[in-house]
This record gives structure tokens, C-alpha cells and sequence, in this order.
């Protein structure tokens, strides 16, 4: 037996609207008001959602539970397998002691928390997003900055809040690639308008987080840097999302931004070292200096992963990896019971892509680098037992907030507050990114909410005369700012940070950057709409008639046999040319 979703259960879309946002505004009052822990939060939010789905909305009661469990089994895999691989590579770091000598060498850089933040949160979180995506970038890169003694709250804050300028362009373009495949819209022109979007909040955005961290006049100190580092990075963003696509602009303006910064600061320093109040004492003797071969084995972990989830995110790799290592199911009593606007069947389907996810491309670069910086794969064995052991609270939170997701968009409780925004008429396009940011909000991810609204996005832009193009790119752009805020996303950081159980503090640190952030995409999107539509280019609907074209294996095989050939020649490179008889790092007593 079928159900189908409702979408105006009191037939009063008002009242609607105020019924369906409860949920997430018990989760704002949670988190900023009650300052509840994350899991906490987000498992009565799930209870709300549930309630509201099955008395408001008459969803079966069977239907809801199964939603709930299909959403949580998503945030085990991939979403926690990743953030565990993740804090893993970091602790095996930290453990070998390598970490230290990393310390050393942003030390050598600049010791100036403010350009870290630079180098670290915005340019290689960026590069990260580009290839791994769905919260890696924000767990490495938080772990890495708390490492470097930064304070935990305002490294997971300003790592959430910089990785807004890469996230539409995460894991290869995959928000935009689905984007282009729920609207009909091919993926280059939508490219391009979020590459004449969010180049303009890459701009400031350096300058944003420096003054967040330091304050306005402290930020001004290092306004060559800050021009340096955002500059960089918008123009490389902007010209790979125009000319090249949507697969590599966080790749090439994240790597880009670094070069860029670290150039320009072989040449100029700041007149003062600004550090925070209170902070503790490095760790590490100052006095103490590292060869090549020294550093080169303390960043191979790195190295190793940059090198993984570059190839992972190949597609021929990807097609070899999915035939050999995929299984899926439907989910049994979910598939295809729920019916959705215009009578579809939704089908409810579990890839357990257990060889082709992220998380395994970071398992494999812990199994390489385990031996490199002096560990035995036993105490790898350690250093993973007790990462799960820290990372149990941060997993519940995950699992509970994907099934949270799940109820909200299977009931039709999603599909409410989207019809509401997609009636206010010739306003449409200043409301069209609200409605990427709900999406992300709701479920942390851009490319679940493209898959969620591109095609309302494009219906209803039609309908009132504007180019589709211009709300579908919105939609993407809108989605960036609400992952700072997306309980997942918060999840994470607070795991990386060591801030699990104070997850409303993140919350509350960014919630207010995330409105602002969206203010300023709503009013640009309304300008590309009205005013300037010269930027909006020029394209033609993708065609309804698919051509299946089966994938080379062949071709995968060889990138895979390259890849191993690359990774054992890079570690033995590493071992040859590290002092075996390696000064250890001088930890200070």
C-alpha cells in the first residue's frame, strides 16, 4: 500500500508552514536558547518531526520509523565512516609525534594565528572540499588548527564558516552535477552563475575571518595577506567555474591561494605577532630545527591523502570501484511506498559504496602512512580504537540528524516550506538561495538540497518570468551558507574541535555569519534577476533522451595500477630520504 505525501495538510498554507517549521525551530531554540548538547537536540527534533509527520501529515507510522532508520544508516556510511577516517589521520599524526614538527613548519611560515587561519581554514580546507567533500575538509582542517593551539571554538567556528566559499563546487562538482540533473539545466552554465556569485563573497571572506578571529583593526593590520589570499582564490574560482567546469575550481583556487600567500609572506610580515589572549605555551622547543627529508615524512600523511581522494574522485577509478565494491538494496517497506508530487514513486535505495567512498580512499592513506612516521601498525590499532572511543557522541548526533532529515523530506514537511517560499511572486529570486539554505540545513549537504529544489527552482523562476538558471545557481549558492549551521556539519566540527557536548556553542558562534552570509547571496541573486542580467550566459536545455554508455573498466584498472606504482615509489622516496635516526620532536617540560 502506497501513501502520498501532503504538502498542505490544514489546506491553509500559512498554518501549514507554521506546523512544518517546528522542528527546525525547536532545533534553533535548542541549541541557541536551552543550549542543549547536539545529539540531545537533534534526537527530540526527530521525535517532533515524527510527530507532525504522523498526526499532522498522516504519514504511516511504519513509513516514518523506516525513514528514520534508512536516514540514520546514511549518517553511519558514509557520513561518520568519513569523519572517523578522518580524525584518525589526524591522531595518527599527533601520536608519531610528526605533528609537532608540522607545528614547526607553519611556525616557520608564520607564527601569526591570523594568516594559519588563512593558509589552513580557507585555502586547504578549499582544496580539501574539492576533493573529498562531505565534512572532511572541516574535520581535518579544525583538528589540525586545534593541534596548532588554536582555541577549540573559534577553530571549529572559522573552519565552518570558511568552508562556505568552496562547498558548491565539494567532490568534484557533485553539488552542481546533480543540480544540472534534477533541472534539465547543463552542468556549465550553472557553473558559470555560481562562478559570477560566490567569487564575490570570496573576496571578503578572508577578511571576514580574520576579523571574527583577531577584530577590525587587527584584520587591517594584514590587509596585503588577507587581499593576497582572497583575491587568488575568487579569480581562480571564478575563471576554472567559467571556462573549465565545475569539477576542479575548489582544487585549483584552494592550491592556488596557498602558493599565492605563501609567496607573497617570503617577502612581507606582519609588523606584529598577533596570537590569543591567554593562549597556552607551544609544545614544542622552538630552538629545535628539521631537514627536508624530516618534514617531507611529517607531511606524507597529507600528502598521501591529497594524493587518494584526487584519485578516488577519477571517475574511471570511481566506475572500477563502484563494480567491484558496491552493494545495494532497497529498503525494505520504504521502496517506492511513499508517492510524491505529480504521483512518482519515491524510491528508496542503500548504496553501501563501501570501496568507492571517501572514507575508504582515507583508510587506505592511514594504512600507507602508519609505517612512514614510525608507527606499528599495533598502535595504529590503538590510535583507532580510541578514536572511536572519542568520537561515539559526534556519530549518535550524525545518525540522529540524517533521520531527522529523512522524516522531514519523506512527510512532505520539507516540501511545505518550499512551496511557501516559491509563492511570493516576483520576489522569488531574492528568496530562491533560503530555499538551498533550508535544504542544506536540513539535510548538511549541497548536493542533497539541489537534489531536493532544482527542479522547483526552475518551475517557478519560468513561471514568473526570470531565467531558471539564475534560481537553480541560487539554490547552490543559497546552500553553501547553511552548512555552517547544519546540525551534521556541527556534529563534525565539534568532534574535530574536542567540543562534543558543547555543540550550541558552535551553533551559536556561527548562526549569525550564516544570516548574514545569506542576506548578501539573496540580494545578489535579485540583482542578477532584475538588473544586471548580462551576467546570466547562454545556453540550451539538456535533452530528455539519455544515452546509456556503459563505463571502461579498463581504463579505471590502469588509473588504479598507476596509483599503486605512485604510492609505493612516494613511500619509499620518503623512507630513503628521512634520517632514520630522526631527531625527535623536543617537547618542552
Amino acid at each position: 500500500m502506497k501513501w502520498t505525501q501532503v504538502i498542505d495538510p490544514f489546506n491553509n498554507i500559512a498554518l501549514s508552514v507554521l506546523v512544518a517549521a517546528v522542528p527546525i525551530i525547536f532545533i534553533f531554540w535548542a541549541l541557541i536558547i536551552r543550549k542543549m548538547k547536539g545529539y540531545q537536540a537533534s534526537l527530540i527534533a526527530t521525535v517532533i518531526a515524527a510527530l507532525i509527520a504522523i498526526l499532522i501529515y498522516g504519514m504511516p507510522v511504519k513509513l516514518a520509523v523506516l525513514s528514520f532508520a534508512h536516514g540514520a544508516l546514511y549518517g553511519l556510511f558514509p557520513i561518520c565512516w568519513l569523519v572517523i577516517m578522518a580524525v584518525f589521520l589526524f591522531n595518527l599524526t599527533v601520536k608519531s609525534g610528526q605533528f609537532e614538527i608540522i607545528k614547526h613548519f607553519m611556525a616557520s611560515i608564520t607564527s601569526d594565528r591570523r594568516l594559519q587561519a588563512l593558509l589552513i581554514a580557507f585555502s586547504f580546507g578549499s582544496f580539501l572540499e574539492g576533493t573529498a567533500g562531505f565534512g572532511a575538509p572541516v574535520a581535518i582542517t579544525a583538528a589540525m588548527l586545534v593541534g596548532l593551539g588554536f582555541n577549540p571554538l573559534y577553530a571549529s567556528g572559522i573552519c565552518l564558516i570558511a568552508n562556505t566559499a568552496p562547498v558548491a563546487f565539494g567532490s568534484i562538482g557533485i553539488p552542481i552535477t546533480v543540480a544540472s540533473q534534477v533541472s534539465g539545466i547543463p552542468e556549465l552554465p550553472i557553473s558559470q552563475m555560481v562562478g559570477r556569485t560566490l567569487p564575490l563573497l570570496s573576496i571578503i571572506l578572508p577578511f571576514y575571518l580574520v576579523t571574527i578571529i583577531a577584530g577590525f583593526r587587527k584584520a587591517r593590520e594584514i590587509m596585503p595577506a588577507v587581499l593576497v589570499s582572497g583575491v587568488s582564490f575568487a579569480f581562480l574560482q571564478w575563471f576554472s567555474s567559467n571556462y573549465l567546469g565545475p569539477s576542479l575550481p575548489d582544487v585549483i583556487a584552494g592550491l592556488g591561494s596557498i602558493i599565492c600567500l605563501m609567496v607573497f609572506l617570503r617577502f612581507w610580515k606582519p609588523k606584529t605577532v598577533w596570537r590569543f589572549v591567554n593562549e597556552p605555551a607551544p609544545t614544542f622547543n622552538t630552538d629545535v630545527s628539521y631537514t627536508g627529508g624530516q618534514m617531507l615524512r611529517a607531511w606524507s600523511p597529507f600528502l598521501v591523502l591529497t594524493i587518494m581522494v584526487i584519485a578516488w574522485g577519477i571517475q574511471p577509478i570511481k566506475d572500477v570501484l563502484n563494480t567491484v565494491g558496491m552493494i545495494q538494496f532497497e529498503v525494505p517497506g520504504l521502496h517506492n511506498a511513499i508517492q510524491g508530487e505529480g504521483g512518482n514513486p519515491l524510491p528508496k535505495v542503500f548504496k553501501f559504496n563501501y570501496l568507492s567512498a571517501a572514507g575508504t580512499a582515507i583508510l587506505i592513506a592511514n594504512m600507507v602512512v602508519i609505517p612512514l612516521i614510525g608507527l606499528t601498525y599495533a598502535e595504529g590499532v590503538k590510535v583507532f580504537t580510541s578514536t572511536l572511543n572519542q568520537l561515539k557522541f559526534p556519530v549518535l548526533t550524525i545518525a540522529a540528524v540524517l533521520g531527522f532529515a529523512y522524516i522531514v523530506n519523506d512527510s512532505g514537511i520539507t516540501l511545505t516550506l518550499a512551496d511557501a517560499l516559491a509563492n511570493t511572486g516576483a520576489l522569488f529570486p531574492f528568496f530562491a538561495p533560503v530555499l538551498g539554505w533550508l535544504g542544506v540545513f536540513i539535510t548538511g549537504s549541497d548536493t542533497s538540497a539541489n537534489a531536493l529544489f532544482s527542479k522547483l527552482q526552475y518551475a517557478t523562476a519560468q513561471s514568473i518570468g526570470v531565467d531558471p538558471v539564475v534560481t537553480v545557481a541560487a539554490n547552490v549558492s543559497g546552500g553553501v551558507v547553511g552548512k555552517m549551521i547544519s546540525p551534521q556539519s556541527i556534529a563534525v566540527a565539534a568532534a574535530a574541535g574536542d567540543l562534543v557536548g558543547k555543540e550550541s556553542q558552535l551553533f551559536r558562534f556561527t548562526v549569525k555569519h550564516s544570516f548574514i552570509m545569506l542576506a548578501v547571496i539573496c540580494c545578489i541573486t535579485l540583482a542578477q534577476a532584475y538588473i544586471f542580467k548580462g551576467v546570466i550566459p547562454v545556453y540550451e536545455m539538456l535533452s530528455n533522451q539519455k544515452t546509456v554508455v556503459l563505463p571502461d573498466l579498463s581504463t579505471g584498472y590502469t588509473y588504479l595500477l598507476i596509483l599503486a606504482i605512485v604510492l609505493i615509489a612516494l613511500a619509499s622516496l620518503i623512507r630513503i630520504i628521512s634520517n632514520k635516526k630522526a631527531q625527535k620532536p623536543t617537547l618542552v617540560n
